[in-house]
């Protein structure tokens, strides 16, 4: 700050006036800390840690209590802090290092009585405080706004949402913020799926430049990629779906850091019906076996099928880079054209046709149980198939669309784990 202040020549100034020019927020502030429009009621935040999202909610708080006048015609006069207890309320939203106490410049600081739970602005507006261990506490107040922390983990969720918009009914438009790092639920969801619901997602790789170094060495980099990173990182809410054959916990077991040496390796390859821009995916996906017999999902190299060029230069790519031993390739879907493209790209090429006589769900329900058993294991980098294996049930994908890498995984473990002639080869050989 000291820096910051002989940079610009601002240490010439009184502390008071120093001090209001670098609190000022909104030049400041990422686009994600902002509200967007009027025609909401509610903001949502999902953030990861340290994205930025409680001191979004202190200053729209804090805009809220003094009348910045970009968001409110006037002050707001009663103001409602709720966190899961009162102790978070305390020692994040108001005495916190971006709570409300933080974001104010020294001599606009409102007055925090702990024991009232209570702050006070010069100008009359007053913010009381509740946790979601005592929903009825929100029962006779009134107020026209709020700001709701970390909502996913309170107790009473939806005793206390529902006596909060019960309490929202001061002024023309009363308003309420929640930041909160996603976890699933039916009342976010709720919230989240509300036409009145204006929507932030904040990453915690987007407030980078405000975080330790080490943080993202010692964490960041530990957790990117799993279940819980995309979750307290990227600020994703994921579900389960209950009809899927996969369920996330299940994934989340099978991730592994690095393979044992592999003594077979095979290229997965559900080839789309056509190579226009719109057709199917092409699923390619590389796994392998090791000695104990255990299944190694290696890499997804699937991409969108805009022509035939694209997909048969990954399948060779992944074939030489994994040493690989065999293609294994979904005849249903156009295979003999595709093995005569992989052919004329490369004579050579060992290649195994398979056909599928069952339909998608019934056959992947033996590679899923294999899972079950503990005997495959994922690499890092893995997520869209991840996603697409947790969103996979009876009726296919939620969002209709082929499983195109889904497919070409359980072609693959099918060729390494299920087949009774999957004789090895000697690697290097």
């Amino acid at each position: 700050m000291l820096r910051k202040c002989r940079e610009f020549g601002l240490h010439r100034l009184p502390f008071d006036a120093v001090e209001k020019l670098l609190r000022v927020w909104l030049p400041n502030a990422m686009e994600t800390q902002w509200p967007e429009g009027d025609d909401w009621t509610v903001w949502l935040l999902l953030g990861g840690r340290g994205s930025g999202k409680t001191r979004a909610g202190a200053e729209w708080l804090r805009a809220a209590a003094t009348g910045n006048r970009q968001l409110f015609a006037r002050p707001v006069e009663r103001l409602a802090l709720v966190a899961e207890t009162y102790g978070d309320a305390r020692e994040v939203m108001v005495e916190g290092a971006s709570g409300l106490l933080a974001v104010h410049p020294r001599s606009e600081r409102p007055v925090w009585t702990p024991s009232r739970r209570r702050l006070e602005w010069a100008n009359g507006a007053v913010a009381q405080v509740f946790s979601s261990e005592d929903p009825d506490a929100l029962r006779g107040p009134q107020f026209g706004a709020a700001w709701c922390d970390e909502l996913a983990k309170w107790k009473n969720q939806n005793a206390t949402w529902d006596m909060l918009q019960f309490a929202l009914r001061l002024g023309d438009n009363p308003r309420q913020v929640v930041t909160t790092t996603p976890r699933p639920g039916k009342l976010l969801k709720s919230i989240l799926h509300d036409e009145r619901t204006h929507v932030t997602r904040m990453s915690t790789y987007d407030n980078r430049s405000h975080l330790a170094g080490g943080f993202f060495e010692r964490i960041v980099n530990v957790y990117r990629g799993t279940r819980l990173g995309r979750q307290e990182l990227d600020g994703e809410l994921i579900e389960d779906r209950p009809d899927a054959l996969w369920s996330r916990d299940l994934v989340e077991q099978c991730r592994a850091g690095e393979a044992p040496p592999l003594r077979r390796v095979v290229v997965a390859v559900d080839p789309p019906v056509t190579g226009k821009v719109s057709s199917d995916r092409c699923g390619i996906v590389v796994a392998g076996q090791c000695g104990e017999g255990r299944a190694w999902v290696l890499a997804d190299r699937s991409l969108a099928a805009v022509s035939p060029s694209r997909w048969v230069a990954m399948t060779l790519d992944a074939f030489d880079t994994f040493d690989a031993d065999r293609v294994v390739i979904e005849t249903n879907q156009g295979g003999d054209m595709a093995e005569s493209v992989l052919r004329a790209a490369r004579s050579t090429l060992p290649i195994t046709q398979v056909k599928a006589s069952r339909g998608k769900y019934l056959r992947a329900e033996p590679v899923a149980h294999l899972y079950e058993r503990g005997l495959v294991s994922h690499l890092p980098g893995l997520t869209e198939l991840e996603d697409e294996m947790c969103d996979f049930g009876l009726n296919g994908l939620s969002s209709g669309r082929s499983p195109d890498r889904l497919d070409a995984l359980v072609w693959a473990l099918s060729e390494l784990m299920l087949k009774d002639n999957a004789a090895p080869r000697v690697r290097g050989l």
